[in-house]
């Protein structure tokens, strides 16, 4: 018997080398290589299929436009993440730490699809009777809801085509494996395969097919990351282990809006949707404490108050700690200099430490504003006044630029009970919204003024 041959694929880009390297040759990422044995399928001939018929050639206004045709899920926030439902023939990967909640919303969509779709869920990490128990405990052990405890890839994709499906859940990619491979179920000729031949199935049957997909301690999701390309849409589960909430965010959606939110709590019925998630992350506290400032982001298409705390402290060390949670740490750093510069607050002898409440990260700059406010409320010693909030990004040169679609963001904190919005001049309202005012800013140091005058 012929010995088998290795090589080392990168898992960033999918490039081979025939030895490992500390540098992918391709992509020049450090510590990608992942060592696989080569294919050596029996016969030693042709491994490549004959081509197929050629499609023809069309023009782009020749095309019919056809609407999307969605599943929707039975679960508020999830239709919300995936756009108004599942779409027909799309495939999706869901990533998220380990035990966060993954397959319990999954098994849920499809307990509450199976009166009405063909559906089937296909375990390759429990046997059947666990996910029995599982839907046991979240009350769902009634639904007819086809099981099948499978990782070999040609099985699973017989049972799809003979059953023809609507919507497919595959948990997870990383246990299948190909049995036209000889590497080992996982590594990244595995699962790119695997990923690929039920993307290509999905396709052609117009089956929906959504896969868990496991994460690494970076938090990013393992595989090759051409995994992420071949999809249609990407979703990650967030949150605190410690916290009965989970967040589930769109990172791409071919058929939706990215960056999406969808706020869960877990109970011991399974996941349920919030129906206000601003107000878990507003402060509860019975009167305005320093260091506290709510802000007004923008997760998708919906708007969420969250609280920016932060602590100043005087330093002990010749360099002062910066520190940030749930919001860029060198964003927090280009704050601190223009606080300085444009306003004459220094915090050069101050350690900070800048938290985002209820485990969310908010990554867009229009929480550059309340961040320097809950910033001075802290080194003041002084709160700010309540019902007031803020949004709008501050750049280098000290002015306050607008964020978009700032009439929703002052509709929700109106609706909030806020009385007082300090917002970018760009994004003061031409109409008076009831119950708000709204006070339009264009230098940091105004917005200081504003804050407690």
């Amino acid at each position: 018997m012929a010995r088998a041959r290795t090589r080392h694929v990168c898992s960033e880009c999918g490039g081979s080398s025939p030895k490992w390297q500390g540098q992918c040759p391709h992509c020049d990422a450090w510590n990608t290589l992942v060592e696989t044995v080569e294919d050596a399928r029996a016969g030693g001939g042709n491994r490549f299929q004959p081509l197929a018929p050629a499609q023809p050639i069309v023009t782009l206004d020749a095309v019919p436009v056809v609407s999307i045709a969605r599943i929707p899920t039975g679960i508020e926030e999830f239709d919300r993440v995936l756009g108004g439902g599942i779409v027909e023939g799309s495939v999706v990967l869901i990533g998220g730490d380990p035990g966060i909640g993954k397959s319990t919303l999954l098994l849920q969509t499809l307990a509450a699809l199976c009166a009405t779709h063909e559906v089937l869920y296909v375990s390759g990490e429990e046997s059947v009777s666990q996910v029995a128990l599982r839907a046991h405990r979240m009350g769902a052990e009634s639904a007819h809801l086809p099981l099948m405890a499978e990782i070999e890839l040609e099985r699973i994709v017989a049972a799809i085509e003979s059953r023809r499906p609507a919507l497919v859940v595959v948990d997870s990619i990383q246990t299948l494996y190909s049995s036209q491979l000889q590497s080992v179920p996982g590594s990244v000729a595995q699962v790119r395969e695997c990923a690929a031949q039920l993307t290509r199935l999905s396709k052609q049957l117009g089956v929906a097919v959504v896969m868990i997909g496991h994460v690494t301690k970076e938090g990013t999701l393992a595989g090759p990351r051409v995994l992420e390309h071949m999809v249609d849409t990407v979703l990650y589960f967030e949150g605190d282990s410690h916290s009965s909430y989970r967040l589930v965010r769109a990172f791409k959606n071919r058929f939706g809006a990215v960056n999406e939110l969808g706020v869960f709590a877990m109970t011991d019925r399974g996941l349920r949707g919030v129906a206000n998630p601003s107000a878990l992350f507003l402060s509860t506290h019975a009167s305005g404490v320093p260091g506290s400032c709510v802000n007004i982001t923008q997760e998708g298409t919906r708007p969420l108050l969250v609280e920016i705390q932060a602590l100043v402290d005087t330093a002990h060390v010749p360099n002062p700690r910066r520190l940030s949670v749930g919001l860029e740490h060198n964003r927090l750093a280009m704050l601190l200099a223009v606080l300085h510069r444009h306003a004459g607050i220094g915090c050069y002898d101050q350690d900070v430490f800048v938290n985002a409440v209820g485990g969310v990260r908010i990554s867009e700059p229009a929480a550059d504003l309340a961040v320097l406010l809950a910033i001075v409320s802290s080194l003041k010693n002084r709160a700010l006044p309540r019902g007031v909030a803020a949004f709008g990004e501050v750049g280098l040169a000290g002015e306050i630029r607008p964020a978009p679609r700032g009439q929703e963001r002052l509709r929700e904190a109106a609706k909030l009970g806020f009385s007082r919005v300090l917002v970018p001049r760009a994004n003061a309202p031409r109409r008076a919204i009831e119950g708000v005012e709204a006070i339009a800013l264009d230098r940091i140091d105004q917005a200081l003024d504003a804050a407690w005058g």
